[in-house]
């Protein structure tokens, strides 16, 4: 099983469509198999995810987010892992929003060894 706890990930590959852009960062925190996340930049004010990851390193989870409209969003994402030569990780994920199950997103994110950009989030 692949350990995700404190890595850091951000988009490299974005969905046509979809509110994850390369100005998204996903904070990743792992206990046993259980995984949670924080994400936010470009559209995405604040967003989390829980999911289990299995003996392959592979993660079904779920997330919810508030875009930049203020509205609610949320859905179900699986996340396949590939090691980067230097040792890092990219996740390919597809995002399958609620109530939209015939449209899906399929983005790639990779591991970060620091954090470079920090989203501020603000509330009008």
């Amino acid at each position: 099983m692949i350990d995700y706890n404190n890595r850091q990930f951000v988009t490299i590959r974005q969905a046509k469509k979809g509110e994850v852009s390369s100005k998204t960062y996903f904070s990743y925190k792992q206990e046993g198999s259980i995984l949670t996340a924080t994400y936010s930049g470009g559209d995405i004010l604040k967003g989390n995810m829980v999911g289990m990851v299995d003996e392959n390193g592979s993660i079904q989870m779920t997330y919810s987010h508030i875009n930049q409209d203020h509205e609610i969003r949320g859905g179900k994402c699986t996340a396949v892992p590939h090691t980067l030569p230097d040792g890092r990780l990219q996740l390919t994920e597809t995002w399958t929003p609620s109530g939209e199950e015939r449209h899906q997103e399929v983005f790639s994110v990779e591991e970060v060894s620091e954090m470079i950009y920090t989203p501020q989030i603000i509330f009008n």
